[in-house]
């Protein structure tokens, strides 16, 4: 049974930094691109990044782009998404997915739809 189980979230002031985690479980992580989304309270779940699997090619969103940085472990079974100069319009819970179709990242952002696999999600709270 696939699973994925995210962690490395909590409360950060406006400038601060957090790593996730995405460890993977039943699923061959290097063999699927795994994508990084959030959802904020009341919006819709955004696509944040993605990392490939043959070549670990990656993904940005525009709103995260020079700041954000996705990385695979694949020794580890495990997908991080560093954060670095978090804002408060960052805060909302972060989600790793994957779409077992799938070993690329889109050229434009994730859409939820399309992942078949998901995490139960780690809040990041950014204080202004």
């Amino acid at each position: 049974q696939v699973r994925f189980v995210e962690s490395g979230g909590g409360l950060v002031q406006a400038g601060g930094a957090l790593r996730l985690s995405c460890l993977g479980a039943g699923i061959t992580l290097n063999d699927y691109a795994i994508a990084w989304f959030r959802q904020a309270p009341g919006g819709e779940r955004e696509g944040v990044s993605c990392v490939s699997a043959s070549d670990s090619s990656t993904y940005y969103a525009d709103s995260v782009k020079g700041r954000f940085t996705i990385s695979r472990d694949n020794a580890k079974h495990t997908v991080y998404l560093q954060m670095n100069s978090l804002k408060p319009e960052d805060t909302a819970v972060y989600y790793c997915a994957a779409n077992l179709m799938r070993r690329r990242c889109p050229t434009v952002a994730p859409r939820a739809y399309e992942y078949d696999y998901w995490g139960q999600g780690t809040q990041v709270t950014v204080s202004s």
